[in-house]
């Protein structure tokens, strides 16, 4: 498959299971929308963390451009820069244990997007206008795999902004207080993630002797 516009794409399982999540990114939206409108968030909380992706090399240039675009800052509240939505997406495809299958289809997706404004603009799409900027990601989205692919990666930024600083976003809980929510505690730190347990994934299906025993017996 070379672009997002290819009839025999299928919807891989784990983007299904993410596309299955829009009724809570919807109602996070209208949340995040009320709270956006009742009070203005402290930008400034945000911009004192240091990303360590880099920014110039592909595909992490254009995740987070298109993320940014995506839900821009503005002056109601914070977007996918100050949620730190690209540091979450970086740890989420290198670090966490989710379907291998998902990581392809956002890295793919980036050269179907690249693939499409060079086509149309002669451009990478880093380096479009705005405007620009949204007539390709609206023409994508008008395929399935487009529509997939960005609905993704809008799943990533509400992540970014709901989950706790240790998985790369949310930095200084400037998603909570946007949304004027109150975390649980304790926070996890580096080295206690869920996916860092010695529990997750490692549940012991061997049954002890004694246990054999009786089932026999029955």
């Amino acid at each position: 498959m070379n672009s997002f516009f290819e009839q025999h794409y299928q919807t891989p399982a784990a983007i299904k299971k993410r596309i299955s999540r829009r009724a809570f990114l919807k109602s996070a939206a209208m949340t995040a929308a009320a709270a956006g409108a009742a009070s203005a968030t402290r930008l400034s909380w945000a911009q004192d963390h240091v990303s360590h992706v880099d920014f110039t090399a592909e595909p992490w240039r254009t995740l987070d451009q298109v993320m940014q675009h995506l839900l821009p800052s503005s002056a109601s509240g914070p977007g996918a820069k100050e949620f730190h939505a690209i540091n979450y997406l970086y740890l989420l495809l290198t670090e966490q244990p989710i379907d291998d299958a998902e990581k392809q289809f956002v890295k793919k997706g980036v050269g179907w997007l690249n693939g499409y404004t060079n086509k149309h603009f002669n451009s990478e799409f880093y380096q479009l206008s705005t405007s620009d900027k949204q007539q390709a990601l609206t023409a994508i989205s008008k395929s399935r795999a487009g529509e997939n692919w960005l609905s993704t990666l809008i799943t990533y930024i509400f992540e970014a902004m709901l989950a706790p600083s240790a998985y790369g976003g949310n930095p200084n809980g400037i998603g909570w207080q946007w949304l004027q929510h109150k975390p649980g505690f304790p926070m996890p730190t580096n080295g206690k993630r869920y996916f860092e347990l010695d529990a997750y994934g490692r549940i012991d299906i061997k049954q002890q002797p004694d246990a054999d025993k009786d089932n026999k017996a029955r």
